[in-house]
């Protein structure tokens, strides 16, 4: 298959999938999410994004539970086997972007992603593809301590332990776009400690990643947004 043709399917997904974004054009986009999903699978040794995952996959349930929030637009940027995963997110109300130099790193997913998120957005959220286990109340939660608060990143934490996704403030965009290299929205968020709030949550799923086959025999059957009770007050 040729690259022209590739990126005409590409093109093709994108534009049906504009119908479908859940931002309207005469409302401004508040918070625009960015899915990373171009990985190659190296741990695992197969595509971990398109294996059996609840009633869908790994990928499709973390844009389930994703698109199901208060975000107003998600893109999914895709690498690794873009076709094949292309094709599995074409008919979700998501917007998929192909970054063809997904092979230079993370960073290279998350520039493609800015490019592509609406210009109105007051906030990016960096999420990845491979945490089926976050729930839709829990990116509510981040959006919802984003949108009230006077810091700029908002990090969830679970048992103390920072996790994924994290939500910047769109002030940030160009500082996300000059990252190099396999680094992500994670490097903004040292340079800024005293921008940071810390929201404690419930979910275990922000500090899961399905990264090889154990993790992902061992996660399968688990419910979304499984946790405990555990909390801590939110630290500014």
């Amino acid at each position: 298959m040729t690259g022209r043709y590739f990126r005409a399917i590409l093109c093709s997904f994108a534009n049906k999938q504009q119908s479908n974004l859940k931002m309207r054009k005469d409302q401004p986009a508040l918070v625009s999410a960015i899915l990373l999903a171009a990985g190659e699978s190296k741990r695992m040794g197969r595509p971990k994004l398109l294996l059996p995952f609840g009633d869908s996959t790994v990928l499709g349930q973390t844009i389930d539970n994703l698109v199901s929030s208060m975000v107003d637009e998600v893109v999914v940027v895709l690498g690794a086997r873009g076709q094949e995963v292309g094709r599995a997110v074409a008919a979700r109300p998501v917007k998929a972007v192909f970054n063809p130099d997904y092979r230079r790193g993370m960073s290279t997913s998350l520039t493609c992603g800015l490019k592509q998120i609406s210009r109105r957005a007051r906030w990016v959220m960096v999420a990845l593809a491979d945490q089926p286990l976050v729930d839709t109340g829990t990116y509510n939660r981040l959006i919802e301590a984003a949108t009230g608060s006077q810091k700029g990143i908002v990090v969830p934490v679970y048992r103390g332990k920072r996790g994924n996704p994290i939500i910047l403030s769109a002030a940030y965009r160009g500082e996300l776009m000059s990252l190099e290299g396999d680094v992500g929205g994670r490097e903004v968020v040292k340079e800024h400690p005293g921008d940071v709030l810390e929201l404690a949550v419930s979910c275990q799923g922000v500090v899961i990643n399905i990264n090889t086959m154990a993790e992902y025999r061992a996660r399968l059957h688990e419910p979304i947004g499984k946790g405990d009770e555990y909390a801590q007050k939110d630290q500014a």
